[in-house]
């Protein structure tokens, strides 16, 4: 799964690399974010057919859910069953989106505890998971805008940490896994059934950091200091 990620790359950087018109605004380094949180995403508008940055809740909230305390538990999907799935299908159809990274992190069980580590790209570059974002309105009218990470089987790498790791697109794959802000057709959604690969492995950096990334109240660049076990 995906718990937990980091994204402080420069408002500029994020706009070179996801082909962003313009650079986000008022972007803060983030070293611990967490569910339920605010987190960019990346994607494209369905009038103006451009890409478009935006800030959405972590944990997505079904447009038919009554409240939005499903947020919590929907923070990850399993790309195998989102097709399907009532929660994400219809997001899956209409409302994909990237969700850029920096890094995750990623607990394995150890003497009775849990050991963090942090996971990157091998040669610094951004990540961009695939994900889904929906729109929930309630009783009064108020909107919340919300997303999820995808999740597929992890590369031989994170195994030794998790089973799961997040779908992490190829740049290439990027203008594929987004469309055109339309509804997708059955030919494009088997396309994007290729994507939900393995990263491959040999081109991220793991290492493990202090239980103080634990606390999601923690931030900073501490959080992501290797720390010797």
């Amino acid at each position: 799964m995906c718990g937990r990620f980091t994204l402080y790359a420069t408002p500029e950087a994020l706009a070179e690399h996801f082909g962003l018109d313009e650079p986000p605004a008022k972007l803060v380094p983030r070293y611990n974010i967490a569910p339920t949180q605010p987190v960019g995403v990346v994607r494209v508008h369905p009038q103006r057919k451009k890409r478009e940055w935006a800030l959405v809740l972590w944990g997505l909230i079904p447009s038919w859910s009554k409240e939005p305390v499903m947020a919590s538990r929907m923070i990850n999907a399993r790309a195998e069953t989102v097709p399907e799935k009532p929660a994400f299908r219809a997001a899956f159809r209409r409302r994909r989106c990237i969700v850029p990274a920096s890094g995750f992190y990623e607990w394995m069980k150890k003497n009775g505890g849990k050991q963090p580590y942090y996971i990157t790209s091998g040669d610094g570059t951004l990540l961009g998971f695939a994900g889904l974002w929906e729109s929930w309105t309630g009783p009064e009218g108020e909107e919340i805008e919300s997303c999820t990470i995808l999740t597929t089987d992890a590369n031989e790498e994170v195994a030794r940490l998790h089973n799961r790791m997040p779908v992490i697109l190829a740049p290439e794959d990027y203008a594929t896994w987004l469309g055109d802000g339309q509804e997708a057709t059955p030919a494009q959604l088997a396309q994007l059934k290729h994507l939900f690969r393995p990263f491959p492995a040999g081109r991220l950096k793991l290492y493990p950091v202090s239980s103080y990334v634990n606390n999601p109240r923690n931030e900073g660049a501490a959080c992501i200091e290797e720390s010797k076990v």
